[in-house]
C-alpha cells in the first residue's frame, strides 16, 4: 500500500515538473518574442540576423520574402517597426518547435508614412544548438475585438 502511495506521489511530482518545464519554455519564447520586437524597433539588424534562420519566411500585407530581404528592410528603414503593443500572447510547444501568436497594435513607418494597424502575428521558432531561431513570421490583419483562442 505504501509503495502504491509513494508511486502515485512520484508520478504527481513528475507531471508537475513536466508542466513547469513546459511553462518555462513557453515563457522563454514569450520573452524572446518581446526582445525581437524591441530589436525591430531599434532597427538592430545584426542581432535579428542571428535570430532569424537563414531560410526563414516573412509574410506581410505587401508581400512575402526571405531573411535577407527582411534584414535589408529593417536595416534601410523601409519599414521601421517603431512600437508593437502586445495585447495577448498564446504559445504552443511541440518538442523542439514553438508557435507563438501575438495580438498586437503595430506602430510603424512604411515608405515615410506613420501607420498603426492591429495584427495577429504568428511566429514559428525551432530550438537549435545555440538557442531558438525564428523560422517564420506572418502578419495577419484583424478587426478590433479579435482575440486569440487558447
Amino acid at each position: 500500500m505504501r509503495a502504491s502511495i509513494l508511486g502515485l506521489f512520484v508520478l504527481m511530482v513528475s507531471v508537475q515538473s513536466a508542466s513547469a518545464q513546459q511553462t518555462s519554455v513557453e515563457q522563454e519564447i514569450i520573452d524572446l518574442s518581446r526582445e525581437k520586437w524591441r530589436w525591430m524597433s531599434e532597427q538592430n539588424a545584426d542581432t535579428l540576423a542571428t535570430l532569424f534562420h537563414d531560410q526563414a519566411r516573412f509574410v506581410h500585407m505587401s508581400g512575402t520574402w526571405g531573411t535577407d530581404e527582411e534584414i535589408d528592410i529593417i536595416r534601410s528603414g523601409r519599414i521601421h517597426y517603431k512600437q508593437a503593443d502586445v495585447h495577448e500572447v498564446v504559445v504552443e510547444v511541440f518538442d523542439d518547435t514553438a508557435i507563438l501568436w501575438n495580438r498586437i497594435t503595430l506602430l510603424a513607418v512604411v515608405r515615410g508614412n506613420e501607420v498603426s494597424n492591429p495584427f495577429t502575428v504568428t511566429e514559428v521558432y525551432k530550438e537549435r544548438e545555440n538557442g531558438w531561431q525564428l523560422l517564420a513570421m506572418t502578419f495577419s490583419s484583424v478587426r478590433s475585438g479579435h482575440s486569440i483562442e487558447p
